[in-house]
């Protein structure tokens, strides 16, 4: 996509065009708001439903499951926001019309009500379809063809992007750790709109990008729209597409980061600080590393390619994304060494630099792939398809936060489950007393607030670590610790009858006989006995219906359980860890195998980069005319 339509002289700052600045503040807030919610999510869903701050109680796999959806959705919704954009309003309008979509979506996540959450995630989805790849492409309209600095417009904007996503992960996290769930949903909807007010603020700075190019005053020659596409188009736009099977790879791989990573981070890292007003680092939290590193390194990474180009070497975009993947995919090496830590004693964690390394690899192949690629698309793109092709690019972005998702999936093993049917005094033998978090009364207002007692005198989640092994063709069950049998207090095949019909009741129980069964081989195959126990962690919680029930507080019943296996789960993330390694380096080793051919397809479009337009130039629109 080139450029020829010069508009007056407009004012920069820092060598950029003063609309960069106004783009990077509202793609700031706006990714706050993303980011944000983005780090809640999966714990938020994953969260038990009778937790102090409940959630929605589902399994780790199915959070995962959603969070792969709804990544895939919010991106895939790009395509149809680009191509409102070309046909209908422009680049401008449709950021503005999907920012009040997104300040809609992030405020209805703040009311406490399962309908009022999947009804903001639609919001949102609809909203990031509409401002996400036509902000993006609005950036590559600020510069010229063959501006330098067209790259490097790209960097900032990307470091907006990151400052926004480092301050809400840490935010965000932190209010929603501190005063629940849905107060961190709604600060991350402050923080869009005060990113919506920024871009309503700056239009005067803006009105020569982002119009609708099939209007009369938009500069370009209506004629472009009807010409169909030249040999050189056609070949450009096949290379764009092979480029965004590079997209779907990379971010398959990188978007474990809200989901399998953020799970891992939560339950098998070690994140205790011990310091007097924060007792360990939420795991949410920990989502600001990759934004932090971007900004500290965003601007050394792309002072690096400059200098690599001047040197005469290879600097293509397409040979940045292979570059950039090999790099993120050798993160997961370092979780590969935390999932060896953490297995190398039973229930044991992770050291938290082995997190902290991987986000360091994962961000510097970032850089290297992630605002080139949307540079690259501004300079291939045909005008008239401009939006389109980004949002198909954020579309590929999607399918690869879906292939995240699968993938994510795969490391979570399905539970066994099982019902208490012990006394709760029964349970103090194998459980202590603890300060605990609990919802009170306080001033006719229900407030969390910590109490010293046993967490099922307050229907509270409790766990036992346990030895899990085969005596005969029983599975037996010791406390860790002690080595006290529990099997008394629990029941693996016990089924709720309550409001079920005969055939009901035998299929549960048919269910329930063969995830013993199943569960039996496993320890069979594993040779578990007593002198060689496997283990499992059993998670108690109380049925979320009986526990909205004020007399049933505390009576110690309607309590179920579920577990896996500690060594086979730890033994599938290893193995999910491992392939994300093997998988993206080859991917990208492959890439630079076929790079002459790939760049062909090109026609020397990155050629001529390295004019400097410096302070006398303005900056265009996209070129309506394309040299056959």
């Amino acid at each position: 996509m080139t450029n020829s339509v010069t508009n007056a002289k407009e004012k920069e700052i820092f060598g950029h065009p003063i609309g960069l600045y106004v783009l990077f503040f509202t793609e700031l807030w706006e990714r706050f708001s993303y980011y944000g919610m983005r780090a809640l999510l999966v714990l938020y869903v994953a969260t038990s439903a009778t937790a102090v701050d409940p959630g929605l109680g589902w399994s780790n796999g199915d959070a995962i499951w959603l969070y792969g959806w709804y990544t895939m959705l919010v991106y895939v919704a790009s395509i149809p926001g680009g191509y409102i954009a070309d046909k209908f309003l422009g680049q401008k309008k449709t950021v503005m019309l999907g920012g009040f979509l997104l300040c809609a979506g992030h405020l209805v996540l703040a009311i406490p009500n399962e309908i009022a959450f999947f009804a903001g995630l639609l919001l949102i989805i609809l909203g990031v379809g509409g401002l996400k790849p036509n902000i993006s492409t609005m950036v590559g309209g600020l510069y010229k063809e063959g501006d330098i600095r067209r790259d490097s417009g790209f960097t900032i904007f990307y470091i907006g992007i990151n400052i926004g996503a480092f301050l809400s992960s840490i935010i965000v996290g932190l209010v929603a750790y501190y005063y629940g769930w849905h107060y961190g949903f709604g600060l991350a909807g402050i923080g869009m709109l005060i990113g919506q007010a920024v871009f309503i603020a700056g239009q005067k700075h803006l009105k020569h990008v982002g119009n609708f190019i099939g209007a009369d005053d938009s500069g370009v020659n209506p004629e472009v729209m009807k010409k169909p596409l030249t040999k050189i188009e056609k070949d450009r736009v096949i290379v764009l597409l092979i480029s965004f099977l590079i997209v779907v790879v990379f971010w398959g791989a990188f978007e474990q980061a809200g989901g399998l990573m953020n799970l891992y981070t939560d339950a098998k890292v070690d994140r205790t600080v011990g310091l007097s007003w924060l007792e360990e680092i939420p795991a949410a939290v920990f989502q600001s590393l990759n934004a932090g590193y971007i900004i500290i390194f965003g601007t050394i990474i792309g002072g690096f390619w400059i200098w690599w180009k001047r040197q005469g070497r290879e600097s293509s975009s397409l040979f940045k994304m292979a570059i950039g993947t090999i790099i993120m995919g050798l993160g997961y090496v370092f979780m590969m060494f935390a999932s060896k830590e953490a297995s190398a004693e039973t229930f044991g964690k992770a050291a938290m630099y082995w997190v902290f390394l991987a986000y360091l690899f994962h961000t510097i192949g970032e850089l290297c792939t992630s605002p080139v690629s949307l540079s690259f698309i501004t300079k291939l793109a045909p005008l008239k398809y401009a939006s389109i092709m980004m949002g198909i690019y954020f579309a590929a972005t999607g399918f690869g936060n879906k292939l995240a998702g699968s993938i994510g999936e795969a490391a979570q093993l399905e539970s066994y489950k099982g019902s208490l049917v012990a006394q709760k005094e029964q349970i103090y033998n194998f459980t202590e007393k603890d300060t605990i978090k609990v919802k009170k009364l306080v001033d006719g207002e229900k407030k969390i607030v910590k109490v010293f007692d046993y967490a099922i005198n307050e229907d509270n989640n409790f766990s036992i670590k346990t030895k899990v092994y085969l005596d005969g063709d029983k599975v037996v069950f010791d406390e860790y610790e002690k080595g006290t049998n529990i099997n008394n207090l629990i029941d693996l095949t016990k089924v709720n009858t309550e409001d079920k019909k005969p055939e009901e009741i035998a299929k549960a129980k048919e269910e329930k006989q063969k995830e013993l069964e199943s569960l039996k081989a496993y320890l069979k195959e594993n040779e578990a006995t007593a002198q060689n126990p496997l283990h499992a962690k059993l998670a108690f919680e109380k049925d979320k219906d009986k526990a909205q029930i004020t007399e049933n507080k505390g009576d110690g019943k309607d309590y179920g359980f579920k577990f896996v296996i500690e060594e086979e789960q730890s033994k599938q993330e290893y193995k999910i860890f491992t392939f994300l390694v093997i998988f993206t380096v080859a991917f990208g080793l492959l890439l630079i195998l076929f790079l002459k051919k790939l760049k062909k397809l090109t026609h020397g479009a990155e050629d001529n980069e390295g004019v400097d337009f410096g302070e006398n130039e303005g900056y265009e629109l996209a070129d309506p005319e394309i040299n056959d």
